[in-house]
């Protein structure tokens, strides 16, 4: 009997610290709710330090599986059936895909240009973090050498050239030849290295030939045999090649930008027109780096588009001396070819408020691209909403103490 009442009451005490538990998280889920909608947490990018190397895209286990098979082919004497664009070729269904992207970018820049006339951007001198709108951000973010007690950035205006940084390849006559070399960094150009996955996938600039073959080449125990014949001596490959065609790299992409004179004052329309360029530029170069490759070193911003890297010793990064100042080539990503700028958003422009330190943890981000025309009127897409966050309710300073 006494058991009997005692089980009754151990249930009964049971059932009232789980409803008192399931009270509990019902608020707490509610006071919860009022600054935020109960989304998918996304991490917001952080930079990567210098003695970090960047993620591979292909594990290690692959890459040593990888170069096992190919020792192995290099011992058997037969021939290995190579595909475009291995083995010179176009892949024809990437021409027009090509096209595309050289004439987004085109768009883009010349967005760009026309946008930043009517919002500010923003540099720090020391750090080199950007912000766009007016006032800059008051986040103290500034942590390198030089900098203030209180890692407050100097702030001084920017540029296109601070949301759209250029990344510059050397442009191969012939993708599957010799790399560069160390002597020879002076006399090849250095193009936008998105330009130059153009020109390889089947874009043509009179100002920068390439090769265009119409017989495959072959690998025969790890060589790589050419039989095509050998082109006219007026189509040799130095004659139209300009030397010193990367001292002028600002006047061209002036010229660039006249394909597309903006006529309108619309600046709404601008940027949901930039914005469908930036999204179509980096939709056309995935798909074009899934046939063509693209070298990025592990430790700086080189690039190199093509089947291998260059042999140019210029890598200033982290422990070089150990390489000689060569490269850590790896297989780089559409952020390597594109890198973008990540900033601080700002959801009301007009409202003349800096973003401060203290509510940082409750602000998102957005690629400085991105950004700019987010402000200028332009609509954001759902995959940005993760890091944008704009689910979730910024407390004034005042209330920051009861925000749990």
């Amino acid at each position: 009997m006494l058991r009997g009442r005692i089980r009754n009451v151990v249930n009964l005490l049971d059932m009232i610290t789980e409803r008192s538990a399931e009270n509990f998280i019902g608020i707490n889920r509610h006071f919860c709710g009022w600054y935020s909608t109960g989304s998918s947490h996304v991490e917001l990018p952080i930079k990567r330090k210098k003695s970090e190397r960047k993620p591979l895209v292909t594990s290690v286990n692959e890459l040593k599986r990888e170069a096992r098979l190919r020792r192995k082919e290099k011992q058997m004497v037969q021939e290995n059936t190579l595909r475009p664009p291995e083995n010179g070729l176009l892949v024809k269904g990437l021409v027009p895909v090509a096209h595309e992207v050289y004439a987004a970018r085109a768009k883009l820049n010349a967005c760009v240009s026309r946008i930043v006339k009517s919002i500010a951007i923003f540099s720090c001198s020391l750090c080199g973090e950007v912000h766009v709108g007016d006032p800059p951000h008051r986040i103290r973010t500034c942590d390198v050498a030089g900098s203030l007690k209180n890692k407050e950035h100097t702030w001084e205006r920017g540029g296109v050239e601070h949301i759209l940084p250029l990344v510059e390849s050397f442009h191969l006559y012939d993708r599957v030849g010799r790399a560069v070399s160390h002597n020879e960094q002076l006399q090849v150009d250095q193009i936008p290295a998105i330009v130059e996955l153009c020109v390889q996938a089947g874009f043509d600039i009179p100002e920068y030939p390439t090769r265009r073959r119409t017989f495959p080449i072959y690998s025969l125990a790890g060589k790589v045999i050419d039989f095509e014949r050998r082109f006219p001596k007026e189509d040799t490959p130095g004659k139209d090649i300009n030397t010193y065609g990367f001292w002028d790299k600002k006047k061209k992409s002036s010229e660039e930008n006249k394909f597309f004179d903006l006529h309108s004052d619309d600046v709404q329309a601008i940027a949901v027109q930039g914005m469908e360029a930036w999204e179509r530029m980096r939709s056309g170069a995935s798909k074009l780096m899934k046939k063509y490759a693209v070298q990025t070193c592990g430790y700086c911003s080189e690039m190199q588009v093509g089947p291998k890297g260059h042999k140019v010793r210029n890598c200033q990064a982290f422990k070089h001396q150990m390489r000689d100042g060569q490269h850590a080539w790896q297989e780089a990503t559409v952020d390597d070819l594109i890198p973008p700028v990540y900033v601080w958003h700002v959801r009301d422009r007009h409202s003349g408020e800096p973003l401060v330190n203290g509510l940082k943890r409750y602000y998102g981000m957005l690629p400085a691209v991105v950004e700019l025309f987010a402000q200028a009127g332009a609509y954001v897409g759902d995959h940005y909403a993760g890091v944008m966050r704009e689910d979730v309710a910024v407390p004034e300073l005042d209330e920051l103490k009861w925000v749990v």
